[in-house]
């Protein structure tokens, strides 16, 4: 959903599209759009394989990503994204990954985990990426497993290369290669490979 021109409260937004040329066939981008009350404009944070890794508003918040209609995966408004943002914003101010010649494309980091990296530190968001965004599993503490984002389950990752999610948000997936493979519950559906999600909708 296009976000619209004025805006008066907070806004916390995650987008996906699908990415740029041949890996636009299995793999997505994600990025992250928040506004406090009151501004005027939005910030875009995406991170990316060129210049400075994080990139501030080199975008439009919600443009097309290359051509790829966006998706929303994350929407929170009010008072609870104005809570929210300041956590939002030290995740992204401290990111380690930041320095020239960080970014992976695979099994990263890069977008996906950049945008993980937000969902970890601030579970209240309820964010799942989807099957599609490969590096999202990419270990960005280094640790070899701990809880998802949502806390209401479990990962395993051997460095991004092969692991597991289980969790009621999250669903079961299983990680080979970048791959991921699974289904949900919660809202039903199936995750496959280079294709998504098939059933409900995750939802926002």
């Amino acid at each position: 959903m296009p976000l619209p021109a004025t805006h008066p409260e907070a806004l916390i937004r995650v987008f996906a599209a699908r990415t740029v040329r041949w890996r636009s066939i299995f793999a997505v981008h994600t990025w992250i759009v928040i506004k406090e009350q009151g501004a005027a404009t939005y910030s875009r944070y995406d991170y990316t394989a060129w210049g400075d890794p994080i990139r501030s508003n080199g975008f439009a918040a919600d443009a097309r990503w290359f051509g790829a209609t966006p998706e929303t995966i994350v929407a929170v408004d009010g008072g609870e994204a104005s809570r929210l943002i300041p956590k939002i914003r030290h995740v992204i101010d401290n990111y380690r990954f930041r320095s020239y010649g960080d970014y992976s494309a695979w099994p990263g980091p890069n977008s996906n985990t950049f945008v993980r990296a937000v969902l970890d530190a601030v579970p209240e968001l309820k964010g799942v990426l989807p099957p599609t965004a490969i590096g999202k599993d990419y270990p960005y503490e280094g640790d070899w497993f701990g809880l998802t984002a949502s806390r209401t389950g479990a990962y395993a990752s051997l460095g991004g290369y092969l692991g597991f999610t289980i969790g009621w948000v999250e669903g079961f997936e299983i990680n080979f290669l970048g791959a991921v493979l699974g289904f949900d519950i919660r809202r039903p559906a199936l995750k496959l490979p280079g294709i998504g999600r098939i059933g409900v909708t995750a939802g926002i």
